[in-house]
């Protein structure tokens, strides 16, 4: 009988098993890949906003058809559409496998690939609020935020969206505490 992950990530342990590391390592790297886009994208995004909001500065920005700015509201709209279905699809895959390294990996690589799609939402906004002006992409982008945040690799929707059983949340829920 193999032996149980919780019981590489017991506090009691001198020396933490390469399992432990292991899911360590997909969490906080995960984690850190969501902060730094964040970090990334509301300044961009908060700058541009507050420099269209003041009408005071002007960079003499070119004037772009009217087309381009519908192209870059509808990709940001279909790209929320997108990251939404594509990470569900992906997240199906977790039910082929039992062991919960392996699952922990899918829903990082889903979670990564959203949280990228996100990014670039992001950009398109910051853009089209550049040279359009216009309200949707406020809007594209309040809808992005919601996604960064309410998306957010925790123990809890972790377990509830892998649906884990109790043994395995709990080693989820160890491998996320700070070292």
């Amino acid at each position: 009988m193999s032996k149980s992950p919780l019981s590489n990530l017991d506090n009691n342990s001198e020396t933490p098993s390469l399992e432990n590391q292991e899911f360590r390592r997909v969490y906080k790297n995960l984690d850190q890949l969501i902060l730094i886009l964040l970090i990334l994208v509301l300044p961009l995004f908060g700058m541009i906003y507050l420099y269209q909001s003041s009408g005071e500065i002007t960079w003499d920005l070119p004037e772009l058809p009217m087309v381009f700015g519908q192209i870059l509201s509808g990709a940001g709209i279909g790209l929320l559409l997108a990251q939404y279905l594509l990470f569900r699809k992906k997240i199906k895959a977790v039910f082929h496998t039992d062991e919960l390294l392996m699952k922990l990996k899918i829903y990082a690589s889903a979670t990564r690939e959203r949280y990228l799609i996100l990014f670039v939402i992001a950009l398109i906004c910051s853009a089209g609020l550049l040279f359009f002006g216009s309200a949707i992409y406020n809007v594209i982008f309040a809808v992005a935020l919601f996604f960064f945040s309410v998306a957010k690799p925790t123990p809890e929707r972790i377990t509830k969206l892998l649906k884990l059983s109790k043994e395995d949340a709990e080693v989820i829920r160890l491998a996320s505490r700070p070292e």
